[in-house]
């Protein structure tokens, strides 16, 4: 089972001591591309939420805010895109780049709009009972989204090539 094998490989280079090996070399284990997407989505929010505030506080003085955090999000979603492609998966079964890319982006799309829908839901939900809906949103979408573009991006773009 390849779970187990997986499993196995990170339960040997943590008792071995080879900790660097979860942070360098190309892998096609899940669990070190998961753990290694937790930093690149770390990395790429904290991007998006950065040029998101920039823009909307100096370069839009405070209007715009959807034209905002559009941009951001792409910005969001480049940096996340090079570095995943670098540091995370290092096979892709689509030659071209630019699909590839595309491809990366439509499954960020679908992120965003499962945030976007989640945040209305609990609006919906929750909006009447308190004021921390906003924030109960927030945890859940970002979690949801994360899940969703980590695996979805693994199985449509960087699982192994089919002999």
């Amino acid at each position: 089972m390849a779970g187990n094998s997986n499993l196995q490989e990170v339960k040997d280079i943590i008792s071995s001591g080879r900790i660097s090996r979860l942070f360098a070399g190309d892998t096609e284990n899940t669990l070190i591309q998961f753990f290694r997407y937790i930093f690149v989505g770390g990395l790429a929010t904290v991007v998006d939420w950065a040029v998101s505030f920039i823009l909307f506080k100096f370069v839009f003085h405070e209007s715009l805010p959807v034209l905002a955090n559009s941009i951001s999000f792409v910005a969001g979603l480049i940096v996340n895109y090079l570095i995943s492609t670098f540091w995370v998966f290092s096979s892709s079964k689509v030659e071209n780049r630019l699909v590839e890319f595309l491809i990366f982006a439509a499954i960020g799309v679908v992120g965003l709009l499962l945030t976007m829908g989640i945040t209305w839901l609990f609006k919906l939900w929750l909006a009447d009972t308190t004021s921390l809906y906003q924030l109960l949103a927030k945890i859940v979408s970002t979690a949801v989204a994360f899940f969703w573009n980590f695996f979805a991006r693994k199985v449509i773009l960087y699982s192994k090539k089919s002999a």
